[in-house]
């Protein structure tokens, strides 16, 4: 083969190369790069409705330009915590096509009644939006669908963990919080007694009325006052007092003094279902509920539980 023939197969091989590059069929979806919602910003969402597979369902709403939860009272919610998932929502885009058609919205998790997490999102001009987060194929990442359209592709920029149900996912879950530096009196008000705890020059707790020979335990006093001036919510109910709370009749009664408050701190009923308890402190206009773990020593401790134990005799 001669040199012209060598440069006219080099230039036919090129050839070639360019028409496969150019006429070879790409993955579906590699150009069609669109987003899910064309011109739509996280600022103009102004409610969130998140729906899990289970039924439950938590709406975020914003009212004169804060989040709330309007299902609970209006109880703030936090924008550092909602904004960062509605850029992701709106940031979604059509680059990783799976299918066309609704075939596979079962199976893929983002049908009408079958899916991982709805996304409800309503927009300052009223317009409404749907959004089903499906299965999972690989790790941090799932299938998802926009409501009314045929169309599911897969992303890594969502996963349905980050669409909680959950309140507490949304909103600051410390319902009450006194440092405890500050405390100089606390009073716990059960039906087993009224417990007076002072704090000491020193920083000790003392208890009045303390008998001869009895001993308080430093550790189980701190483990109390923690649980009263830090008080971590379930989930809040919102503010209106029902009476299914039984606040009327609480089952404990916290007084927390300051040098300069004094906060009163009601334990009411528990719930038969998680076993939380109805929480109200009369710092905020909300009721919530709190786990057994925090709320029940402050009903059934005894004058006992904050003494020292008395060793057992060795036989």
């Amino acid at each position: 083969m001669n040199r012209n023939q060598q440069i006219l197969a080099v230039v036919l091989a090129i050839q070639i190369i360019l028409g496969i590059i150019v006429f070879w069929p790409k993955p579906a979806g590699i150009d069609e790069g669109e987003s899910f919602f064309p011109g739509l910003q996280a600022g103009d969402t102004v409610a969130v409705t998140i729906t899990d597979n289970e039924g439950k369902a938590i709406t975020m709403r914003q009212l004169a330009g804060d989040w709330v939860l309007p299902e609970a009272g209006d109880y703030p919610a936090e924008a550092d915590k909602i904004t960062p998932v509605l850029d992701k929502i709106v940031g979604l885009n059509t680059q990783r096509l799976v299918t066309r058609t609704d075939a596979s919205h079962e199976r893929l998790q983002v049908a009408v009644d079958d899916f991982m997490r709805r996304v409800d999102l309503e927009t300052t001009d009223g317009a409404k939006h749907a959004l089903y987060v499906g299965s999972s194929p690989q790790y941090g990442a799932n299938h998802v669908r926009v409501g009314g359209r045929d169309e599911t592709y897969l992303t890594d920029d969502l996963t349905a963990w980050e669409l909680s149900v959950t309140a507490t996912s949304w909103v600051d879950s410390t319902y009450l919080d006194i440092e405890e530096d500050r405390l100089t009196q606390v009073i716990l008000e059960n039906v087993n007694g009224t417990f007076d705890f002072t704090r000491e020059d020193g920083g000790d707790w003392v208890l009045d009325g303390l008998a001869a020979g009895e001993q308080l335990s430093a550790d189980r006093v701190s483990s109390v006052i923690s649980k009263v001036s830090s008080v971590i919510l379930m989930e809040p109910l919102g503010q209106q007092k029902l009476a299914e709370y039984g606040l009327d009749n609480p089952q404990a009664i916290v007084t927390l003094v300051t040098a300069d408050q004094t906060v009163t701190l009601l334990i009411g009923a528990q719930d038969p279902g998680d076993k939380s308890y109805v929480v109200h402190a009369s710092t905020s206009p909300y009721y919530v509920s709190v786990s057994e773990y925090n709320a029940q020593p402050l009903v059934e401790n005894t004058r006992i539980d904050f003494l020292e134990s008395e060793a057992t005799p060795t036989p």
